[in-house]
């Protein structure tokens, strides 16, 4: 029972399968296919099915309102992802952004900085997460 409870804290667990991954985030299965292609979300993959966790959700939730309410287009996205730090997208208030070390120092991207304070966040932050995701995969 114990091995199960820490499954369920580890935000990065894959535990949702694409059925349910699309109706916790309120979308279809081929609308996460789509993002999927285009490089927006990088599901674990375990033989032919394909699993969601809890911080894929929370990015394909935050990737759901950047494109109904900002109405931001899928490319627009990657543009933005490739050219704008966490802290602009994520719209961070002065007193966070002060303290994290990929905002007082620019030399690289925000989501290579792995000296980010406690405080700053950054493990929690979407972008942050999936740029990492990323980088592991390769």
């Amino acid at each position: 029972m114990g091995a199960d409870l820490d499954i369920l804290k580890d935000k990065d667990a894959p535990l949702y399968t694409m059925g349910v991954a699309a109706k916790l985030v309120g979308t279809t299965a081929q609308t996460l296919r789509l993002y999927e292609k285009h490089g927006l979300i990088l599901p674990t993959r375990e033989r032919r099915n394909r699993l969601y966790t809890e911080n894929d959700i929370k990015w394909l939730r935050c990737v759901r309102e950047l494109i109904h309410a900002k109405k931001i287009s899928i490319e627009g996205i990657k543009k933005l992802l490739e050219y704008a730090p966490c802290w602009e997208i994520k719209d961070c208030p002065d007193e966070r952004r002060v303290s994290c070390t990929a905002f007082t120092n620019k030399s690289k991207p925000c989501w290579e900085t792995t000296r980010c304070k406690k405080d700053a966040d950054c493990t929690t932050c979407v972008i942050y997460l999936r740029s990492a995701k990323k980088a592991v995969k390769k």
